[in-house]
């Protein structure tokens, strides 16, 4: 089962210092934070200028230039899995005659979400697997807030330790 889910923002995680998109699903009871790269931040944000422009000069981009001279479009998009932290994405194109599913990076199911203003279909494990946000508060959930806990004092250098006084 997918849940239907919208990109609703982008933020920046203060403990990771990344970039992250925020779906949500319209009743507002499921989020899923997505936690891309800076680089990847960079390409949607050239893809939103760029879209920008394509519609002014009346051209599109290649891909949709090509997507309409095969006479297909995109039918879904979709995150199927969540494994190790890393998300796994779908793009399913459809024509006349032929679908195709073509497995892709989850930001550029983002940016084709976002470009054709479609909404992300996003698989059920995925929902319950993925940190929820409290989006009201504007902080990720303590189990998340723990778990960076653990993370950092794994990674702490003993030897920093000196530096601050007891």
């Amino acid at each position: 089962m997918y849940h239907e889910m919208k990109i609703f923002g982008f933020a920046l995680d203060a403990i990771a210092q990344m970039p992250v998109i925020i779906l949500k699903d319209d009743a507002g009871e499921n989020s899923v934070p997505i936690w891309i790269s800076t680089q990847e931040s960079v390409s949607l944000a050239v893809e939103l200028i760029s879209r920008d422009i394509s519609f002014q000069s009346g051209r599109g981009d290649l891909l949709t230039v090509l997507m309409q001279q095969m006479g297909m479009r995109i039918e879904k998009i979709a995150i199927e899995s969540l494994r190790d932290g890393v998300f796994a994405a779908s793009v399913k194109f459809g024509g006349k005659s032929k679908k195709h599913l073509v497995d892709v990076r989850v930001s550029e199911a983002m940016m084709a979400a976002l470009k054709y203003k479609l909404p992300v279909m996003v698989h059920e494990e995925v929902v319950k697997q993925a940190p929820m946000l409290d989006l009201n508060e504007g902080h990720f959930s303590r189990e998340t807030d723990a778990r960076r806990f653990v993370d950092f004092l794994e990674n702490l250098d003993p030897a920093a330790m000196g530096k601050y006084p007891m």
